[in-house]
């Protein structure tokens, strides 16, 4: 794993696109970090498909438009915002630079962005907070949680979220159990004993369960402590503030997440971490759009890697997108500086796009598809 010492904390020359991010991060991460970071469930059918099915989805550009006063400002849960990326939960970026969460939230709130914090972060949510709220242009603040069985510790670490300004939790529910990650098997990957989920100190894990010959250690004990829908319910009632589901993929599950009081789902398939052969979130997308018929936000991620892809994801009707992967590349190559290159390059290339297209606020996105794109 890199150190302080051997972290470059400027922006390599000849990087200009998130795939050279990606190919100089290669260089500076060691393989089992680089294996954690990029690798996927299995045969990773499923973390390639995310990328290359935005890579197929056509744009049909109209010209001689009206584009002048132009933005890229979207509403998200009731605020306007610059624009419609935002930093998705990763776990652990101290593996990626010494600097960590703080350097990704210094650069989000510079830029605009949204940023989801892990509840697995290697850096204090109170400090990521304090790094982002006095930022006067900056995007949506939110914690992600994962549904813990200590019911006394989950409610006080959302307490801590909301005492510290955190404006939405996001529960990740499509990972009740870890995918099998067979890259990151193969490379030995074992996170340091320094680096560990801080926010998550002095939670109580629950004893396994002695098992009769022939019982599951996964269905008879992991899975007994499963969230379900019931628990949203109670998640709600500990909590003002709104709540979104990541991990949905399903219509069904969509409209079950808004009766169950969800203030906004996420399509996503964990990064193709979890359970491999799933569709693309591009082709995912559009079924759940239509399944929850304007009644609440639906964003998504997994694979975007360009402007492009943005303004795809929004003309296939989501108010807007996560980028992960990408970001720890950023993060990764220069800190703070890295990162915020990252994010410059989505949000030029997206107005770029929109401008190539003829498309001056993103309420026009729709009409930048082609035919045979806008029916997937």
């Amino acid at each position: 794993m890199s150190s302080a010492s051997t972290v470059p904390q400027t922006l390599p020359d000849g990087v200009v696109s998130l795939a050279d991010h990606e190919s100089h991060a290669r260089l500076v991460l060691d393989d089992a970090v680089w294996a954690y970071f990029n690798g996927g469930a299995a045969d990773e059918i499923t973390l390639h498909a995310n990328a290359r099915a935005w890579q197929t989805i056509e744009l049909l550009p109209r010209v001689m438009r009206q584009l002048s006063g132009g933005h890229t400002r979207v509403n998200l849960l009731g605020r306007e915002w610059p624009h419609p990326i935002l930093v998705a939960p990763m776990a652990y970026q101290r593996l990626a630079h010494p600097h960590a969460e703080q350097a990704t939230a210094l650069a989000a709130a510079a830029l605009g962005a949204g940023l989801v914090l892990s509840t697995q972060a290697s850096t204090l949510l109170e400090d990521v907070a304090r790094t982002v709220l006095p930022e006067p242009d900056r995007g949506p603040l939110w914690f992600q949680l994962y549904l813990l069985p200590d019911r006394g510790f989950m409610k006080t670490l959302v307490q801590r979220a909301e005492a510290a300004g955190f404006e939405a939790l996001v529960l990740t529910v499509d990972a009740p159990v870890q995918g099998a990650r067979d890259r990151e098997r193969r490379a030995g990957f074992r996170r340091p004993a320094d680096i560990t989920a801080v926010n998550l100190a002095g939670r109580v894990a629950p004893a396994p369960l002695s098992l009769r010959p022939g019982q599951s250690r996964l269905f008879d004990d992991l899975m007994t402590h499963a969230p379900t829908w019931d628990d949203i319910a109670w998640l709600r009632s500990i909590t003002n503030l709104p709540v979104l589901l990541k991990g949905v993929v399903h219509p069904d599950d969509a409209r079950q997440a808004l009766d169950c009081g969800a203030a906004g789902v996420i399509v996503s398939n964990h990064g193709g971490r979890t359970l491999d052969t799933m569709p693309a979130t591009a082709a995912l997308l559009p079924r759940v759009v239509q399944a929850v018929a304007g009644d609440a936000p639906v964003l998504v991620d997994g694979g975007i890697r360009r402007g492009t892809d943005v303004l795809k994801a929004m003309a296939l009707g989501a108010s807007a997108v996560l980028v992960g992967r990408p970001v720890l590349h950023g993060l990764a190559n220069a800190g703070a500086t890295g990162v915020a290159h990252v994010l410059r390059l989505l949000r030029d290339e997206l107005e770029i796009a929109m401008a190539l297209t003829g498309c001056r606020t993103l309420r026009d996105a729709a009409s930048t598809l082609s035919p045979a794109s806008s029916r997937c």
